[in-house]
Order: structure tokens, then sequence, then C-alpha cells
């Protein structure tokens, strides 16, 4: 049997184990991948929990997949790709193409869209089979563990910013210095916005000015960190990568007039803001989804060109369930990737 190995869960929030299946074939308009990296999102807990509807055991998560085009299906030829590319795949697994949304143009908002993981087998795994549609070239400056969380991490905080309100000049706060987070103030500098970022504790303080961010609030500091983005002026956007509806709902107030909350870091939790929080100062709070593959490959072009990188860990697709387990625990620094070679 011609096999590819995977790292699955045959049971929900069971343990990863390592399994080899028979290589499938792309069907019409899909391409098989020969996967290099796949970043471990924190997402990817979902799947894994069975905590969205659909999901049916063994699970092979995985949405931060970077690879090389291995075999092109039937009806992929006028996209083209060739056997060798190196593309990715993120969050956005590819779209109906017929539901009002994607009818609409905005593909990320597909009623149907397909998430690898949840959708079909994800990329803990040395192959993939995506639909062409979410494929992302990267490019040449870029290796494949940086690549891949650009494809979830990278492309849901440059999207945030880039159709945030904020205009260069203006003061952005990034919430949260994590996975997301580290990646959102170096867009933020590279975008031009006058960059605050918002975490726990003084130490911090040094790895937010290495990131380049030109203030940092401490939010254990005893002043609140609404009254600290006042005395800067008022933060034109919070982008919120922290899943803390609490601490995202603590910026409401630094908000300047007509200033945005940008949420993109989940929690169950209500946001506890008031209607008059917002109605006077005409504030807007926003959540925002990941971004389709052209908005994916927009920020590897960008993150090449402004040589901005994830901080990755990476380890052997052997080791996932460690992996996983590190991610869980709030313990990697940034991403963990798990590479094939």
């Amino acid at each position: 049997m011609n096999s590819y190995r995977v790292a699955q869960v045959t049971a929900a929030a069971g343990a990863f184990e390592l399994a080899e299946r028979e290589v499938p074939q792309p069907g019409p308009r899909h391409v098989r991948i020969a996967v290099e990296a796949c970043g471990v999102c924190h997402s990817d807990a979902l799947f894994v929990d069975g905590a969205v509807p659909g999901i049916t055991f063994p699970v092979v998560p995985g949405h931060e997949i970077a690879g090389r085009v291995e075999e092109l299906g039937e009806g992929t030829q006028e996209w083209g790709y060739q056997v060798g590319d190196r593309v990715a795949v993120g969050w956005f697994g590819g779209s109906c193409g017929h539901c009002t949304p994607c009818r609409q143009g905005d593909f990320i908002a597909c009623a149907n869209l397909q998430v690898p993981g949840w959708s079909y087998d994800g990329g803990f795994a040395t192959k993939v089979v995506a639909p062409v549609d979410a494929l992302a070239r990267i490019p040449d400056a870029l290796s494949a563990s940086d690549a891949g969380p650009m494809a979830c991490a990278g492309v849901t905080t440059y999207n945030g910013l880039r159709r945030s309100s904020a205009e260069p000049g203006d003061l952005v706060a990034v919430l949260g210095l994590g996975g997301l987070g580290h990646l959102g103030v170096q867009y933020a500098v590279a975008m031009g916005f006058e960059t605050v970022a918002i975490a726990r504790g003084p130490e911090k303080a040094e790895f937010a000015k290495q990131l380049g961010a030109h203030h940092y609030v401490d939010s254990t500091s005893g002043t609140p960190v609404a009254e600290a983005l006042q005395s800067l002026g008022g933060a034109d956007v919070v982008l919120a990568t922290a899943g803390d509806s609490a601490a995202a709902a603590a910026t409401v107030d630094g908000l300047a007039p007509r200033g945005e909350l940008v949420v993109i870091g989940v929690d169950t939790a209500p946001l506890a803001i008031s209607p008059a929080q917002l109605i006077s100062p005409g504030r807007v709070v926003r959540g925002h989804p990941s971004g389709t593959s052209q908005d994916v490959q927009d920020t590897m072009a960008f993150s090449a060109l402004h040589n901005i990188r994830p901080m990755t860990e990476t380890v052997p697709l052997d080791d996932a369930d460690q992996a996983y387990q590190r991610m869980l625990a709030g313990r990697a620094r940034f991403r963990m990737v798990l590479t094939t070679g």
C-alpha cells in the first residue's frame, strides 16, 4: 500500500496517535499537498474535543498548513498551479461559491465554509487533499514553518488591522502578546500605526519594545487600561487578540470617539459593554474572521517585505501530542509547529 502518516485522535479529547493511511487521489478541483509544516492552533481544540457540529472521529486536525503541490485533480489547470509549487492552506479551507456571501464575494463568510480538520482531514499529516481555492502561494523568503502559522494566526491579525478603520499615524493598541498578539504588534508597526502593546506584567515591556511597540501598558499595574489609553490620547483601534472577554471589555473606555474594538481572540464569556459606552462617542465593537486564501497570500507577501516572522517552536509530527498539550497549557513561545522532514 502506498501510504502516508497522520496524527489523529480517535475519541473526543483523546490523545494523539500515529496511523498509516492509503494515499488519496485528489478529486475534481482538489490538489494533494505534501505537507512540510503545520501550526498547532488553539482552535484545533474545537475539533479534538468534538465541540463543533458535524465532527466525526478519528479527527486529523491542523489548519496552518505549508507544503508543496504533489498532484493536481481534474479542473485545477486554470488556477495555474504546478507540481512542486509551495502553497499554504489556513482556516479558510474552501468555499461553496453559491451561498449569498459567496455570491457577494465575501468568501470567508461562506455559509458552507470548509475548515481543514473539520470539513476534511487537516495538516497533522504528511499529506493532505484540499480544494484548489484554498491554496495561497508561499513567497520564497518564507520557510514552511514560518508560512504555516501565517495561514491562520498571521492572516487573522494582519487582516484585522488592515480592515479596521485605522489610518497611518493613528493610535492602535494590541491587547495580548501571545500567538496572535506578537504578530499583531509587528503588523501594526509596519502599517505605520503608533502602536501600544497591552499585556500582563512589567516584565513584558522589553519584549513589546523588541517587537517595535511605541508604548507598553501593563494591565496589572493598578492603573485601568482604559485610563492608560486615554492618557495617550485614546486608541483609534484596539485589536483584542487575547481570548479574554473581560480584558477586551476593559479597553472600550480607552477608545477615542469613533474608535473601534476589533475582537479576534475567542472567548465564550459575554463582553460586558453597556450601550452608554458606545452611543455618545460613536464607538464600534465588531468581530473579525480569519481571511481568504488571497488574504493569506497578501499576509505572507507583506510579512516577507517587512521581515515579519512568527516566533515558533518546531517539533516532529511524531510528537504531535506533546506539541498540542504544550499549546493547550499556554507554554508555547509562541506557535507550535509540526514538521514532517
